[in-house]
Parts: structure tokens; sequence; C-alpha cells
């Protein structure tokens, strides 16, 4: 059974940096597209980036393009969200979501997702 759990949440400065994890265990990674999502207080649950099960294929939400970078790391079954050049508007829950999609080049930032992790907090504050 898939489980995902997410790491590396924290309190950090505007203009600081974090880097998210999302590990799964119980299946193997390399056959689905992982998205990562975000919930703040009083807005939308918001996709954020995802990546493709092969191909590289990924897809950023304008907010964060040119800011965060996500990565696979098949071999350790992981996922990773680097987010530099934080602004307090990302503070939120991130939550790592998984579709089985074995082979597609593509991926969604629509919640379309069936297996979810619980979360880390990040918080963007001076």
């Amino acid at each position: 059974q898939l489980q995902l759990v997410e790491s590396g949440g924290g309190l950090v400065q505007p203009g600081g940096s974090l880097r998210l994890s999302c590990v799964a265990s119980g299946v193997t990674l390399e056959d689905y597209a992982i998205g990562w999502f975000r919930l703040a207080p009083g807005k939308e649950f918001e996709g954020v980036s995802c990546v493709s099960s092969v191909g590289g294929g990924t897809i950023y939400a304008d907010s964060v393009k040119g800011r965060f970078t996500i990565s696979r790391d098949n071999a350790e079954n992981t996922v990773y969200l680097q987010m530099n050049t934080l602004k307090p508007e990302d503070t939120g829950v991130y939550s790592c979501g998984a579709l089985w999609n074995p082979g597609i080049p593509i991926c969604t930032i629509l919640p379309h997702y069936l297996n979810w992790g619980q979360g880390t907090q990040v918080t963007v504050s001076s």
C-alpha cells in the first residue's frame, strides 16, 4: 500500500529557501506522477507543481514559476520541491499526492491524485 510522508517544512524569512521531500513507501515510485499542493488559511487548495512518471514532464503554478523546482529520485523513492526566494504568500501546509500513471510523460496540478501525505507546514515570515 502506497504511503507518502512529507518533510522539510519550517519557518523561514522572506527571500529564504526550503527543500521539501515526499518519500514514498510500499510501492515503486517510478510508476507514479507526483504533485505538490498547498493550503493556506483563507485560500483555496492550490496545485503548486507536478512531475510525470517518465520523461521529466513538469508543471508549475504561475505563482511559483522561476522560484520552485520539482525533481525526483526514483532510486530513493523521493520527490523534492526546492523552494527559493520564498514569499509570505507561500505560507501554507504543503502536501504531496501520487497518481499511478506509468509511462505517461505528463502530469497535472489539478487535485486528481488518489494518495496523499499528511502535509508539512511552511511559514514565511520575518
